[in-house]
């Protein structure tokens, strides 16, 4: 018997503890012997739940049995995430994680660590939530180089976009209603400012080139300056507004970037809605290669969670994900050194003016939004130049356009 504690009984605590639970005689066949729950650590009071002789709020206690060999912690944030990881990887106990924060701030040590100790940590939860990525990263495309990654990664942001699109609201009255359904925080900075897409890109990007990349490197942008109008410009053009994290290696050196991107039609994330995700990975092999489900919630988190814990149960090899500390200072690309084609939509600006500054330019107009144009491919430093020129006064927004 395998016997495995969770940190932390919120929404994906309580589906790893559903899930395991439920399919225990499914998986006593995968693991090798009956996973069993021994220890539930929460500092909450669960005296009335129907496991309550399960609960804990000392973590030393589950740290000083010897009979628990997996640990799944599923706390979020950094502290105490960090302190019980890194004492459970000392004492020689597997962990698993859905803590995408925890694996792209301290991923780097708390592999060193697992690996110095013989054991794993493992977190394919951590960048799609149900969605399998990183384990198809390390294995099933093991033998590509991996040149490009273009992810919608956040259900909420794209939820929000996706009302925006089908329904005409708002990006206020977006928000708020993902926020009814339970799909956004009270708080929803992580998700609408960027943050967790960001994380989620440091995290892929240190498994492609086995560096750190560091979260507070990459170009982050949110959807919050999003309105009804870019939408139904970027529509009249045949484009989508996702919020994109993308990933390229340029001659070994990486660009990283998080921002709303106008997605063409054709494109298959284009049709990507609601709070799903879709994960687009181009190998030197295999050329595309998609992901695609739902990238959170308590049943797909907690599903990956404990395919993890399944995985570290059938003694697989220890240390498979692993990257090193990185103090090249040239490797990762400042995002004026990126190219792209621009989506801007202006007021008081005529199509002459426009066409005079930035050249050839494809141009929308519409009594809803006014004009629109979207601009050959430049650098960012040109493209800013160019609004300069415009005035920033006429420029109501700026959009990047995927190529």
């Amino acid at each position: 018997m395998i016997q495995a504690a969770i940190l932390g009984f919120g929404v994906v605590g309580s589906g790893v503890l559903e899930i395991i639970k439920e399919h225990a005689d499914h998986f006593s066949g995968k693991a090798g012997g009956v996973l069993n729950v021994k220890y539930i650590l929460d500092i909450r009071d669960f005296s009335a739940h129907p496991m309550a002789e399960l609960f804990t709020n000392d973590f030393e206690t589950i740290l000083n049995d010897p009979e628990v060999s997996v640990i799944a912690e599923v706390i979020g944030g950094v502290e105490p995430a960090y302190t019980y990881t890194k004492k459970a990887l000392l004492a020689g106990k597997n962990v698993v994680t859905s803590n995408k924060e925890l694996v792209a701030k301290k991923g780097t040590e708390l592999l060193k660590i697992a690996k110095e100790n013989g054991v794993s940590y493992m977190f394919e939860a951590s960048v799609g939530g149900g969605i399998p990525i990183i384990r198809p990263l390390n294995q099933c495309l093991a033998a590509n180089t991996i040149n490009e990654v273009m992810g919608i990664l956040n259900g909420t942001t794209n939820y929000i976009l996706t009302s925006m699109f089908k329904k005409g609201k708002s990006f206020e009255t977006a928000l708020k209603t993902a926020q009814e359904l339970g799909y956004a925080e009270r708080n929803p900075e992580a998700d609408v400012e960027g943050i967790d897409a960001c994380r989620k890109v440091a995290i892929l990007a240190s498994l492609i080139t086995g560096k750190e990349v560091n979260p507070e490197k990459i170009y982050t942008e949110g959807i919050t300056k999003i309105t009804l109008e870019d939408i139904k410009a970027a529509e009249k053009m045949g484009y989508v507004i996702k919020l994109i994290g993308y990933i390229q290696m340029c001659q070994n050196r990486l660009f990283a970037r998080v921002s709303p991107v106008l997605v063409p039609n054709n494109n298959p994330l284009a049709v990507v809605e609601d709070v799903f995700n879709g994960i687009l990975v181009v190998g030197d092999s295999t050329g595309e290669v998609m992901f695609y489900g739902k990238g959170a919630g308590k049943r797909p988190t907690a599903s990956a969670v404990v395919a993890d814990m399944i995985d570290i149960a059938q003694n697989r090899p220890k240390g498979k994900f692993m990257w090193t500390e990185n103090d090249d200072k040239d490797f990762m690309m400042d995002i004026s050194e990126s190219s792209s084609q621009f989506f801007v939509r202006v007021k008081d600006v005529s199509e002459e003016a426009a066409e005079k500054i930035f050249g050839k330019i494809i141009v929308s107009k519409s009594d809803e939004f006014e004009m629109a144009f979207i601009t050959s491919e430049m650098n960012e430093k040109e493209f800013e130049d160019k609004k300069k020129l415009l005035g920033y006064g006429n420029i109501l927004s700026c959009i990047r356009v995927h190529r």
